[in-house]
């Protein structure tokens, strides 16, 4: 079966938690023995290097956001070259596996698929609400978003999501979804714990919705704890300006991107692992964390499905907000002896929670005609 994947950022390239489903998606549909081209824009210097895949630019190299938010002109771009390498091309493949977002794409995938005669399959990360469209872009803008969104919906497709929250928005919007639960590919859980250091860790992009600052501002309020937030993004000045006002250089230090054992090491040695984020489609670095016996604290939120894999007191904690003193107390729950029923919780979910459970759904919805 050849199958092409679609999506504009690439692992490690860029760094998310859709990057890295894409990109273990394909390496794990190589393995099985299927041929695999994902169409991406440039983001590299020479060759991308993803062994036994044929990885394509069709867009150029263009910075994704302006001010915290997506820019409209590369999704724009972006589906420019899906479409006119799907025209080309599309009879190549037996399946178009795009992510819903940025949504150019996939209407690109539509518009070329009685060409291609292929079959549309969408991940469905997130189905944004028409309130939160114009809270995130503004009146005008949102609503045309959130007009492009439903466009999507009807394109004939498989979908894919990863949440119970966006199985009931697609549910609502007449679109019936197959939820995959698991994205872990990382090794077995150890036998137990490892010696934790008193330190809180976030890991992921800076942006405005994941309230990194938040974590800061928690810190704060807990003088006996350290923090290190790794990652970069649009909001890391803002970061970095939070913990200098705060006064707490030397305590938690924000080192950008690093290496992804260094980042691993930091992971399995913390205290708790803090996600802040307003909005989340599904949490991968939760589960990684757990994967390791080190809970996490989230958010609670009407965006965020990170909560869905949080047992309060069991696995992690769940914050009623992202206020510094309910954050603060989140975390101080979490720091207190769960490490070895947040392994447990692991132990438990490991099969729904792996790559491949998700894996063998995929191939059955790939096969099904």
């Amino acid at each position: 079966m050849h199958v092409c994947l679609v999506y504009d950022c690439l692992y490690p390239y860029t760094v998310g938690g859709a990057e890295r489903w894409y990109r273990n998606l394909a390496e794990r549909l190589v393995a099985r023995g299927h041929e695999v081209t994902y169409l991406t824009r440039r983001q590299w210097d020479g060759e991308a290097d993803v062994p036994g895949v044929r990885v394509l630019a069709v867009a150029p190299r263009m910075e994704l956001y302006a001010h915290g938010r997506r820019r409209l002109l590369p999704p724009l771009a972006f589906g420019l070259g899906v479409l006119r390498h799907l025209l080309r091309h599309g009879r190549r493949y037996d399946v178009v596996h795009t992510a819903s977002f940025p949504y150019f794409p996939l209407l690109a995938a539509g518009a070329a698929r009685k060409r291609g005669a292929y079959r549309i399959v969408v991940d469905w990360h997130e189905v944004w609400t028409r309130g939160y469209w114009r809270r995130y872009a503004g009146r005008v803008a949102g609503t045309l978003g959130w007009r492009v969104q439903r466009a999507c919906l009807r394109v004939p497709q498989r979908a894919f999501c990863f949440s119970h929250l966006h199985e009931e928005r697609l549910r609502d919007n007449r679109v019936a979804a197959t939820r995959l639960e698991g994205q872990y590919a990382g090794p077995p859980p150890p036998g137990h714990p490892r010696p934790a250091r008193a330190v809180a860790v976030y890991a992921g992009r800076h942006l405005p919705e994941k309230r990194v600052p938040a974590l800061v501002a928690a810190l704060a309020l807990i003088p006996d704890l350290q923090g290190e937030i790794y990652g970069d993004g649009p909001d890391r000045p803002n970061v970095l300006r939070a913990i200098a006002a705060a006064g707490l250089d030397g305590r938690v230090r924000a080192p950008g991107f690093v290496e992804r054992t260094v980042l691993d090491e930091a992971l399995a040695t913390a205290e708790c692992f803090v996600l802040p984020s307003e909005r989340e489609g599904y949490g991968l670095v939760v589960v990684e964390s757990a994967a390791n016996g080190v809970p996490a604290v989230v958010v609670d939120g009407p965006e965020n499905a990170a909560t869905e894999l949080v047992e309060d007191g069991v696995n992690g904690a769940v914050a009623p907000s992202a206020e510094p003193a309910e954050l603060a107390a989140a975390i101080e729950r979490a720091r207190n002896g769960l490490r070895d029923s947040t392994l447990a919780w692991f132990r438990r979910n490991e099969e729904r929670l792996s790559l491949e459970h998700s894996l063998e759904r995929v191939l059955e919805t790939y096969g099904a005609g």
